[in-house]
């Protein structure tokens, strides 16, 4: 029977934002910014964290620099 160990939560990352352009003209929809220090990253990492799975992947598309460095320093 698998554990909760077993469990890869994937997260894909990469969208464009067209919608969001201010925001998004040199980072994914994923990297931008909400109350200062955060990111919409979190919001599902930190879900995942409070599940208690914590093997996690992000999949990243478009203009994902800022998202790597960001996911890095968490």
């Amino acid at each position: 029977m698998p554990s909760i160990n077993d469990i890869l939560a994937v997260i894909l990352g990469g969208g464009r934002g067209a919608r969001l352009y201010p925001l998004t003209q040199m980072r994914s929809k994923p990297a931008v910014p909400i109350a200062g220090k955060y990111r919409l990253i979190d919001i599902p990492i930190s879900n995942c964290i409070n599940s208690e799975i914590y093997r996690i992947a992000v999949l990243t598309q478009f203009n994902s620099v800022s998202l790597h460095r960001h996911i890095s320093h968490i």
